[in-house]
């Protein structure tokens, strides 16, 4: 179903921002992402479900591999990540890709978080595209959030 135009709008910068596209709805936005140290990030479990929530996404707070990075989450859209310049890793459930300057990568709500595990800050756009996942899809994924959990 195609985005509806309003003819009557608000001005989007004064509305709450929120990582997750509003229905039907897309955001762009760009991150600069600083290096984090050899250590990476040090949040514990309800400082990161804090972060989850200030933006919009404290159901993801619960949904990854424990130990595997504080930040990671799912969201329920199609999500394009650009590298405009530095390098930056995508880690995954069990794997991890490195991207550097003009790579692109695609994701469909997949659980994930970024890392830089550079020296200097890298700069991404985001365009994500709100999604919904079908029936067959959820009971996959809530199975598969249940396995990592057991782990």
């Amino acid at each position: 179903m195609p985005q509806q135009i309003a003819a009557d709008f608000d001005e989007p910068t004064l509305l709450h921002s929120s990582t997750a596209p509003p229905k039907r709805g897309t955001v762009i936005r760009v991150v600069d992402l600083p290096p984090e140290g050899p250590d990476g990030p040090v949040f514990d479990k309800e400082q990161s479900r804090e972060l989850f929530s200030a933006v919009g996404l404290a159901e993801n707070a619960e949904r990854h591999k424990p130990g595997r990075h504080p930040l990671m989450h799912r969201t329920e859209s199609i999500d394009y990540g650009i590298v405009l310049f530095g390098e930056i890793v995508l880690l995954l459930d069990d794997s991890e890709v490195h991207l550097k300057h003009g790579d692109v990568v695609v994701q469909r709500g997949t659980v994930h978080a970024w890392t830089n595990r550079s020296d200097h800050i890298c700069r991404m756009a985001f365009i994500l595209t709100d999604g919904e996942f079908e029936e067959e899809l959820t009971r996959a994924l809530d199975e598969h959030d249940a396995r990592i959990a057991a782990e």
